[in-house]
């Protein structure tokens, strides 16, 4: 059932993507021939107005093809009134950027929907305090509620690294214990850890663990909002600085996951719940946005570039130049794919 529902969430994902490409092309009067979710074989197929709508056999992508566009063969252009062609860069650009942009407002919407939900946050309640630490030596106790910290109310646990991190000295703390307000003065340690990418940081830390109690927060019609835009930008600024990381080498080749995890992680989320599920379909969702954007012939951002020139220089690029230029962004695209595939099954032969 899960995986059922893996290849759901991705054909969802894909159709927003697809839909967006769609709806900037009828609006500029382009005339879509096919809108695909998934390659090869057609198992379904039907024309309604003059598109054909196609699911096939390969849920793995899916495309718009539209008048006078065609990734697979740059030379089939068309210049009549209602081709991609025959519109302005800029019009085209915008066709380009409606898919990626479909994406992150399908993750907005998802994490509208998680905030009305629900989200689980640890409440700041101290689990453990370690030994030979600031937190032992000021005098904090498991079962702590810390209230403030510098003056900051502390509502969840997350609140509490960013304001011990803000800057160097004491900390000045109050605590809720038996009922009780303490004021508490304590001077964090400065230690070396690894951040998500396994990069070597300082930071300050007192000593102590969460006590693992939840609760689970509802947002309401302003605060969804400004909730979804939130987590919209953080997820974005991750995916970006991943990429990043592993252009630069920093993220070895071998972290690099295929379609396999996703549909993995898609099937544990849905086992998790509704909101999990719908976290991840977010992620994923962000990720689709950021690397469609990418500067590679035969994706989006690909597109965007060659739209750029032609409309920085006032001409397009050359037919030959089209060609290799676009073989060599799918031979880029396919040897990603294939290195994801191999670390995806090297993971599994691994974990057996």
């Amino acid at each position: 059932m899960g995986i059922i529902i893996a290849i759901l969430v991705l054909s969802i994902l894909i159709f927003f993507h697809e839909l967006g490409h769609f709806t900037a092309a009828r609006y500029f009067g382009v005339q879509v021939n096919v809108f695909s979710i998934g390659f090869g074989k057609k198992l379904y197929s039907r024309t309604i107005g003059t598109t054909q709508w196609s699911i096939s056999a390969i849920p793995l992508g899916g495309y718009v093809q539209m008048k006078g566009q065609d990734d697979t063969d740059p030379t089939r252009i068309s210049y009549d009134t209602d081709s991609y062609n025959a519109k302005k860069p800029w019009q085209r650009i915008v066709i380009l950027l409606a898919g990626p942009f479909a994406n992150f407002l399908l993750a907005f919407l998802l994490y509208v929907a998680i905030a009305n939900i629900g989200v689980p946050k640890l409440l700041p309640s101290i689990g453990t305090v370690g030994e030979n630490t600031p937190a032992l030596a000021s005098g904090l106790q498991p079962n702590d509620k810390i209230t403030q910290i510098n003056g900051n109310p502390i509502r969840f646990w997350d609140d509490i690294s960013p304001i011990i991190d803000a800057k160097d000295g004491d900390l000045f703390m109050t605590i809720e214990r038996d009922n009780m307000l303490l004021s508490l003065q304590l001077t964090p340690k400065v230690i070396e850890d690894k951040n998500m990418f396994g990069e070597t940081i300082t930071r300050r830390i007192i000593g102590i663990t969460s006590s693992g109690v939840q609760e689970t927060i509802t947002f309401g019609p302003i605060e969804s909002l400004q909730y979804a835009w939130d987590e919209t930008k953080r997820a974005s600024f991750m995916i970006v600085q991943s990429i990043q990381k592993l252009i630069t080498g920093v993220i070895g080749a071998e972290n690099l996951s295929g379609v396999i995890t996703i549909v993995d992680v898609t099937s544990k989320a849905s086992a998790a719940g509704i909101t999990a599920l719908f976290f991840f379909t977010a992620l994923i969702s962000v990720n689709l946005g950021v690397l469609n954007l990418l500067p590679i012939p035969a994706l989006d951002g690909g597109h965007i570039m060659f739209n750029l020139y032609e409309m920085f220089t006032g001409k397009t690029a050359s037919e030959k130049s089209m060609i290799a230029i676009t073989l060599f962004g799918w031979s880029i695209l396919i040897s990603l794919m294939l290195l994801g595939l191999y670390n995806d099954i090297n993971r599994i032969w691994g974990a057996n």
